[in-house]
């Protein structure tokens, strides 16, 4: 039998996933993280991008779509509190590449109505968004 670690991905709204998995992939500030049971206890920041999980014993992926967040590792649990959050299943295409075209509008446009900042924050997020869609698609 594989080892396993409890994972739990829970935002304000609600709880994404909660149960044992074999391996968790996250899109940690410094980059993707990779945590097996036993990983070293880490806290850090997420970046919006996708959680894989592995599923314990069936070996499934799931992928969770998060805007960002904080990932504590401990050597059997894993949780990540996210901002927000949308399960692979639910990511939407057309609504993602509309946010991204009217964000690159903004930033085109320094005299929008949209700040800088803000563009750019939706804009790394719809491409996250997007990245997120087309894992799904591999995973399937």
């Amino acid at each position: 039998m594989a080892m396993t670690m409890q994972v739990d991905i829970v935002s304000a709204e609600e709880s994404f996933f909660s149960g044992l998995a074999e391996f968790v992939a996250a899109p940690a500030i410094m980059g993707e993280v990779g945590v097996h049971p036993r990983h070293a206890p880490m806290l850090t920041r997420i970046k919006p991008g996708s959680v894989r999980v592995k599923h314990a014993m069936s070996g499934e992926e799931t992928l969770i779509y998060v805007s960002g967040g904080i990932l504590e590792v401990q050597p059997d649990v894993v949780t990540i509190l996210a901002d927000s959050a949308i399960r692979g299943e639910n990511l939407d295409e057309a609504k993602a590449q509309e946010s991204k075209k009217r964000a690159e509008e903004a930033l085109k446009n320094r005299d929008a109505s949209m700040e800088f900042a803000k563009a750019e924050a939706e804009l790394a997020e719809a491409v996250a968004q997007l990245a997120a869609i087309q894992k799904l698609r591999k995973i399937r």
